[in-house]
């Protein structure tokens, strides 16, 4: 089931996609989709509902973050040995944890909105994990029965913002920072996190291709791992990394992104995304 949200930003309603690929509303079946919603229980629900059933809303209509009340961001940095390679730095030991501001989030389709001072704009095509049930020292067989499901994220980051401390954190929540969507694809219909292809495109020019199944830390290790230091709650977001492929990394110079750039992104069977740089 892919379930998403519509609307302009803080009207937002809630939607599923259909057989077809329709945008079908949920809003008069439930509110919202916030948290509560994510337990297995109401998705259950809401996957016994046939979208024909449901009022078909306007393609081309703005699409939001596809859930509502997300309570932490939680990133993990360096995940892909070729990614840290790339930026000169240490294949990690153990995951690099790091918190991307809430009022960073944005719609997949969203711009980009440079922050003030903003030199080094860059991106990162990311599988995010969206929890669904409680987690706290979860063990890692156990870990992706907490997962409600998975979507796009692109971390992007200012890249001199970032590197003036060891603290990550000024770099990565700017606003406009967190692009998520289009869709939260339920835990069924991704039986394997752990073999799905990532791209991204800047103005056509493919930067980023890699496959989630080169992750250092897999889905599962991160959920648990995450879960020992802080309570995951129904609604959190954990970014898993990017492979290689992001400005920073390109040789002989690193390529950041300007005002009108265009970055197109995708993951298979979760969707794309597209912003522009404003």
């Amino acid at each position: 089931m892919k379930l998403c949200r519509y609307g302009e930003p803080g009207q937002e309603r809630p939607a599923l996609i259909d057989q077809m690929g329709g945008l079908r509303s949920l809003a008069g079946v439930i509110g919202d989709l916030s948290p509560e919603v994510l337990a297995p229980a109401r998705l259950a629900a809401l996957a016994a509902i046939d979208p024909l059933t449901l009022p078909p809303v306007d393609a081309g209509v703005r699409l939001g973050v596809p859930i509502a009340g997300i309570g932490k961001y939680v990133c993990i940095g360096l995940n892909y040995r070729d990614h840290a390679e790339e930026a000169g730095l240490p294949v990690p030991k153990e995951p690099i944890v790091f918190l991307k501001a809430i009022t960073a989030l944005s719609g997949p389709n969203d711009p980009i909105v440079p922050p003030i001072g903003a030199r080094c704009l860059d991106w990162e095509a990311e599988l995010a994990v969206i929890i669904g049930t409680r987690a706290k020292a979860v063990a890692v067989d156990d870990a992706l029965g907490h997962v409600a499901g998975y979507c796009i994220a692109n971390d992007v980051s200012e890249r001199a913002f970032q590197m003036q401390s060891s603290q990550w954190d000024k770099g990565k929540g700017c606003d406009t920072f967190g692009p998520l969507g289009p869709w939260l694809v339920t835990r069924d219909e991704v039986p394997d996190p752990q073999d799905l292809d990532i791209w991204l495109e800047v103005n056509g020019r493919r930067m980023q291709a890699g496959n989630t199944r080169t992750m250092i830390f897999f889905v599962a290790e991160i959920v648990a791992y995450v879960s020992r230091y802080m309570t995951l709650m129904p609604g959190d977001v954990i970014a898993t990394g990017t492979p290689p492929g992001v400005g920073m990394g390109m040789r002989p110079e690193p390529v950041y992104l300007q005002s009108g750039d265009v970055v197109e992104l995708g993951i298979d069977g979760l969707g794309r995304q597209r912003q522009c740089v404003a």
